[in-house]
């Protein structure tokens, strides 16, 4: 079937590969992997998201001191939530009963928890909150994993109050 020659050209090929993928393992764990004292993986690319539009540039935690939420709510500005809430839209959509990875924002302030039709909940929600309340969808979009373990929703929050309100006020004057 093969003479000895061809059989020891396509063991060769095979290692040959094999050792190609070692070496590329080897350097791009030497450039991607942790760095002085192994400690975190080093970032291999960013992100970048464009401004917000705000004319806030804080990013204070939302726990730290300043004004509270129902002085921000009230100044809120819708026009400025427009922009902020194109982050929202990576996984949700404005329109009535259009789902996506997370459910519809359509007329969300006011809405039950976890009531949107054909949306699965994780049920980590309605453990939490009943209706979504300018107070509750604030609480919640500062840090979803935290305010709701167990939720589906994957957003690292938003830091910036102001920033929240203007998305809130957006969704409770603009449903759709």
């Amino acid at each position: 079937m093969f003479d000895t020659m061809t059989l020891t050209k396509i063991v060769g090929g095979f290692c040959g590969a094999f050792l190609v993928f070692l070496l590329g393992n080897f350097f791009a764990g030497m450039i991607y992997g942790p760095g002085e004292g192994g400690g975190e993986q080093a970032q291999a690319y960013t992100i970048q998201v464009a401004d917000s539009g705000s004319s806030s540039t804080d990013t204070q935690p939302a726990a730290a001191s300043g004004p509270d939420w129902a002085t921000v709510y009230a100044s809120a500005d819708p026009a400025a939530g427009a922009n902020v809430v194109k982050k929202c839209l990576a996984c949700h959509k404005l329109q009535d009963g259009v789902n996506a990875t997370g459910p519809s924002l359509y007329g969300v302030v006011g809405r039950k928890v976890d009531s949107e039709p054909g949306f699965n909940y994780s049920g980590a929600l309605e453990k939490v909150f009943d209706v979504w309340t300018p107070e509750n969808i604030e609480k919640f979009i500062t840090n979803p994993k935290e305010v709701a373990p167990g939720t589906k929703m994957g957003f690292a929050g938003l830091s910036n109050i102001q920033d929240r309100a203007n998305v809130i006020a957006y969704l409770a004057t603009n449903p759709g």
